[in-house]
């Protein structure tokens, strides 16, 4: 069985999208449909931006998740997932891959989101730490014990969790778990605490949207994040989405579970390999490829 994975923010490259565009009549459509629906154009950003323009969460999103789906798009009947998923950001991406979501209805829910996000980060001062070398629940038992936010954000493979919250709080974190014996706790350079309760008022404003938003129902099962299971009921997809925001990504739960139920192949769609390099970490007898 496949399994398509749809990566999150952190995975943008300058020039991400630029030989689809030039090469394939279809995506370039679909670029241009994208820029038409975000009213700038985003295109130009991707293809011959600064590394600084593509940070910026506004312009990221977006961009991951449209070169992403357009991937996805222009393989036609190549593209046959048994079941999809995608870390964070990419779960949009996966809910168009499977016909949850259309092409329209989740850009601007990823714009929406993408918005709600930095307005949030722009309220407290926060941050995230990648902390490699500890078991999961030695992370969790010490976040717990330290004053003010700082959870578990992603469970990106066993040996990998990152954390997140305000800035004083994480600091606090990283010296304790380094004190308990992990081998790196090193401050990432992102935006603000994401997967957080300091995300709580970015999940409030783009519940209203997704509540807005029309879903189907999919032709495959989406392994979402917030619970690492396989899901087809549209209402539980959107309300798992909206919960999102301010929940950890239960990655190497998902891929654990797919594998379990009879994921074989992994096909990482869209810019990078940090998803295959993951699963490599969890399902170490399952076979990874690029789309």
């Amino acid at each position: 069985m496949k399994a398509y994975i749809f990566p999150g923010q952190g995975s943008q490259a300058v020039g991400m999208g630029k030989d689809l565009y030039e090469t394939n009549p279809t995506a370039k459509d679909y670029f241009e449909q994208a820029n038409d629906i975000l009213g700038f154009r985003l295109t130009d950003l991707m293809f011959t931006g600064t590394e600084d323009d593509l940070k910026q969460t506004k312009v990221t999103q977006p961009a991951i998740f449209i070169h992403s789906v357009i991937k996805t798009l222009v393989a036609g009947d190549a593209f046959k997932p048994d079941m999809v998923a995608g870390h964070s950001l990419g779960e949009f991406s996966a809910l168009v891959a499977n016909g949850a979501l259309s092409f329209e209805a989740a850009l601007l829910l990823v714009s929406k989101r993408a918005m709600a996000m930095q307005k949030a980060c722009e309220l407290q001062p926060s941050t995230m730490a990648a902390i490699l070398g500890l078991e999961d629940a030695k992370v969790e038992e010490i976040c717990a014990t330290i004053q003010g936010v700082v959870v578990p954000a992603n469970y990106n493979c066993p040996g990998q969790l990152v954390i997140s919250g305000s800035v004083e709080s994480v600091t606090q974190a990283c010296e304790a778990l380094k004190t308990a014996g992990a081998k790196r706790a090193l401050l990432l350079n992102v935006g603000g605490a994401f997967h957080s309760p300091l995300m709580e008022p970015a999940r409030a404003e783009l519940q209203l949207a997704i509540e807005q938003t029309t879903f189907s129902k999919p032709t495959c099962p989406v392994y979402q994040n917030v619970n690492a299971e396989p899901v087809t009921d549209e209402a539980l997809i959107r309300k798992n989405l909206i919960a999102q925001l301010t929940a950890p990504v239960k990655w190497t739960q998902i891929v654990q579970r797919m594998f379990q139920d009879g994921a074989r192949t992994f096909i990482e769609c869209g810019q990078g390999n940090v998803l295959q390099g993951l699963v490599k970490k969890i399902a170490r007898e399952a076979e990874v490829y690029p789309l």
